[in-house]
């Protein structure tokens, strides 16, 4: 038997570091075993997130976003160039740049707060027992009081579309393109499959998104959704609703797709395809024959609000487990078993998280949407104001969007705020925090905001919501 923990986390993604980090502070013996081993061959922490998700794509997301500017909105404000060509080698150098500085930066967190890092697969193998298995294929026994899982989710594969290396690829694949495909499939039109879809759009692609369901983005308040449909559409993206893919062929080095939607069937070529229709939760092998540790039928390990299996020693964070997957929610969920375990009282207020498509301009939303509320049975008043009212916006050459706040109109208390425009991602944090404190839309439009800023559309929102917003026409009588 090998040492013995207080915390023994499995995983070191957003959710298992942090979850790690946070018992170590509380002063926990505290371990936590990664698997993930980069392309030389070195154990790296920050899980899916890290490595080829979150940070990655937002590299690629950040270095076309700027060429497209380049190319088409400088001349707009005054500034007169060449045009500038995308170089695909150089931005892969960069996202790869940012991995190594972000997976670099957990290894130093883990030695500053004395958490033991231990390299290999992590199985729960008894309640208070993880086996880890190094490359070399040595399994090592670990003792530890508490045991936390963190094993992440990876992609949903699709019959109709095998993985195909270089061709038909996963969200993973599809950040390591050396060069602009021509023509480009992308299967699902959720936030990873618009996101990859507009990198590659902007440096050049013919992009076309299938997406199986009828509605778009119908997790987003419909104004919202709708609005941000014809942003996509204008930049490029021909998304196609109501399209199933049923069979895919290689002919030629090329991708010939094969779906139905309300004319029939169809069939479209690519040079590349993306199959990006959701993730799954990494379970299989985690736990142990016998532990005793219940999975639903989805193969999501089961816990109560405060992320406890049914075997008291043992918890579960992140995408493994019920809920939306998020890197931040993995966090906060990591935060919270840690206090738990250490003693303190702790819970998660699942109805403030936001979520964010990093799209030009972002998708934000925390909360309910118009529609969620009225299926609820709820009565709202909303307020909306456009980005083209805001003189910022209008400054930084970003009028596009809106902000529109949900509130019960009994109470007035924001039930939901959702973003469409430049920097949604960050203002959404100004709804998150108003639902945290159970403000109402009028504690908002009592806050005084900074001028001139895009958050003031935000505040004319909420002043909305009661018909009283400065910068645009009323169109509700003032209360």
């Amino acid at each position: 038997m090998a040492d013995k923990f207080d915390v023994i986390v499995i995983g070191a993604g957003p959710g298992g570091y942090v979850a790690a980090i946070r018992a170590a502070q509380l002063g926990l013996k505290t371990a936590c075993v990664e698997k993930w081993v980069n392309k030389e061959g070195k154990t790296v922490h920050g899980g899916t997130c890290l490595n080829v998700g979150c940070i990655p794509s937002k590299a690629l997301l950040e270095s076309s976003h700027k060429f497209v500017e380049a190319r088409d909105h400088f001349a707009e404000i005054g500034i007169d160039m060449e045009a500038p060509t995308p170089n695909v080698p150089k931005m892969l150098e960069f996202k790869q740049q940012v991995i190594d500085k972000n997976v670099g930066g957990i290894s130093a967190l883990f030695k500053a707060n004395g958490v033991t890092a231990i390299d290999g697969t992590g199985k729960v193998t008894g309640g208070t027992q993880v086996e880890v298995t190094d490359q070399d294929g040595k399994a090592t026994t670990y003792e530890a009081d508490n045991i936390v899982v963190a094993a992440g989710s990876v992609p949903v594969e699709i019959p109709p579309t095998p993985l195909t290396e270089g061709l038909i690829v996963d969200s993973a694949g599809a950040l390591e393109f050396e060069e602009v495909p021509q023509r480009l499939g992308v299967i699902g039109a959720g936030v990873i499959g618009l996101e990859l879809g507009s990198v590659w759009s902007r440096l050049g692609s013919e992009v076309t998104v299938l997406e199986a369901m009828d509605d778009f983005l119908p997790m987003v308040d419909k104004a919202i959704a709708k609005d941000a449909q014809k942003l996509f559409k204008k930049q490029g993206l021909d998304i196609q609703l109501g399209a199933r893919v049923t069979g895919s062929e290689i002919k030629d080095n090329e991708v010939v797709v094969k779906y139905t939607d309300a004319k029939g069937e169809q069939e479209v070529t690519f040079d590349k395809l993306i199959v990006c229709v959701g993730r799954r939760p990494y379970t299989k092998g985690v736990i142990g024959d016998g532990v005793g540790v219940e999975l639903d039928e989805r193969g999501f390990i089961s816990v109560d609000d405060q992320c406890r299996t049914n075997v008291p020693s043992v918890f579960a964070i992140g995408d493994c487990v019920r809920g939306q997957m998020l890197a931040h929610k993995a966090s906060e969920e990591g935060v919270m078993v840690a206090d738990v375990i250490a003693g303190h009282k702790a819970e998660m207020n699942y109805d403030a998280i936001p979520s964010v498509i990093y799209t030009a301009p972002e998708v934000a939303w925390v909360g309910m949407s118009e529609e969620d509320a009225k299926a609820a049975g709820i009565k709202v008043e909303t307020g909306s104001f456009p980005f083209s009212a805001n003189g910022r916006a209008l400054a930084n050459n970003a009028p596009d969007g809106q902000v529109k706040v949900i509130a019960d109109a009994e109470t007035d208390r924001v039930l939901g705020v959702h973003i469409l425009g430049q920097h949604a991602g960050e203002l959404i944090a100004q709804g998150v925090i108003a639902m945290e404190f159970g403000s109402s839309a009028e504690d908002l439009a009592l806050t005084c905001y900074a001028h001139p800023s895009t958050s003031e559309a935000v505040h004319e929102a909420a002043l909305a919501v009661d018909g009283h917003a400065i910068h645009m026409a009323n169109r509700k009588k003032r209360k």
